[in-house]
């Protein structure tokens, strides 16, 4: 409900909101069929290389796809509690290099996880005019080929909100 006020007050005042901590330079209220948004902690690199290696466009790719097929992707993460701190710049060393973060206005803790996930959808709703947006883990494998027409499937339904889906069978370990 909060997401949707905040989006009908843009509408009505003609603006898209704050500005929050982006490093990617987008312009707010640019149009995208799905921004997903990949929740991370300082401490997983590993899982982040994982993503990248696996289902997550790199490069020229990951433009390629937002340009074209409207799919945005970027890892979410906040800011330490310490301003400047070591884990700081180590997001923005990684972030130099893949160009794949969006930084939040957050201070990154296990107990913040909830309102971290409503910064990101309200960020994400000031920055792109997106006919959906995804939460997932940075230990989440996504197809995206499939979750492009599951919801294309359901672009013309209105308000359309899926809880989440939980794979059945083996755990995949080996990537």
């Amino acid at each position: 409900m909060e997401l949707a006020a905040k989006r009908s007050s843009q509408e009505l005042n003609g603006n898209n909101g704050g500005s929050p901590l982006t490093s990617v330079g987008n312009q707010p209220g640019k149009k995208a069929f799905v921004v997903i948004g990949i929740n991370t902690a300082f401490s997983s690199r590993k899982r982040r290389d994982s993503v990248r290696q696996t289902w997550m466009p790199q490069g020229d790719s990951l433009q390629q796809l937002e340009d074209q097929k409207g799919i945005v992707i970027r890892f979410t993460i906040g800011h330490s509690a310490t301003s400047n701190s070591i884990l700081d710049k180590a997001i923005d060393v990684e972030e130099s290099q893949h160009h794949d973060f969006l930084r939040l206005d957050h201070v990154e803790g296990y107990h913040e996880l909830s309102a971290k996930t409503k910064i990101f959808f309200s960020t994400a709703v000031s920055i792109w005019d997106a006919d959906f947006h995804v939460k997932v883990d940075d230990d989440v494998h996504v197809n995206l080929g499939m979750l492009a027409s599951t919801l294309a499937r359901h672009r013309s339904k209105a308000r359309t909100y899926n809880i989440g889906h939980m794979k059945s069978g083996p755990v995949l370990s080996d990537k």
